[in-house]
């Protein structure tokens, strides 16, 4: 089958997703989201909601607060997310990206989609996937996330997958970038995430819905 028609049948089977929209629980604005999206690297969500409960007690997520804390004051909040010296100095470093911008979201909405990839890739703490992720469900810029949960999935469907991640977005990218809107690609990666917090083993993956489907790229 097709990327679309695995979006297709994962869209009937598992509904609707609408993941990290405004005001939903750990979207309370755009900036929580992207605090989220740098903290939430290499661990996972659980280490992340006490910090976020931390952060926003202190900074109430304002990138000019964050700015002016040294990384010593912003460690003790986030430490339970991991690897906290170095998320620290992510968290400053984009707020300072923020601030060339006059922490106006609409004028950063309002560059291109390339300029911002290329600014984001430039920041000390940010790789692709974040990029993208902020991109995505911040910027509202389309972008396929290549994490490691499409890895897994794609890879079980039989796919050839690409080792490293910009081919493989790319080579997604190719197939449904002039068909889909943004909201098809954030509904995309929530159903792959959630398919693959949900199905972990052989056993989950034999009697689920996808099992006996083949993916062509």
């Amino acid at each position: 089958m097709t990327i679309q028609e695995l979006y297709d049948l994962m869209s009937s089977q598992m509904g609707q997703r609408s993941w990290l929209k405004i005001g939903d629980p750990w979207a309370e604005s755009a900036w929580e989201i992207i605090w989220g999206g740098i903290l939430v690297q290499n661990t996972n969500w659980r280490n992340v909601e006490p910090s976020l409960v931390k952060l926003k007690a202190q900074t109430r997520f304002n990138p000019a607060i964050i700015r002016g804390l040294d990384v010593d004051e912003l460690i003790p909040l986030i430490r339970t997310s991991g690897f906290y010296t170095r998320k620290a100095q992510t968290l400053k470093n984009v707020a300072d990206w923020i601030g060339h911008y006059q922490d106006d979201m609409t004028l950063i909405k309002s560059k291109p989609t390339d300029r911002l990839r290329k600014e984001l890739l430039a920041i000390k703490g940010i790789g692709h996937e974040t990029s993208d992720y902020i991109l995505m469900y911040v910027l509202d810029k389309p972008a396929f996330i290549a994490d490691n949960y499409v890895r897994k999935l794609f890879t079980r469907l039989g796919a050839t997958v690409p080792k490293t991640y910009v081919p493989f977005a790319h080579l997604v990218d190719a197939q449904v970038q002039d068909r889909w809107t943004l909201t098809d690609y954030q509904e995309f990666h929530a159903l792959i995430v959630d398919f693959g917090k949900v199905v972990k083993s052989e056993a989950d993956w034999q009697t689920h819905f996808l099992a006996g489907h083949r993916l062509t790229l």
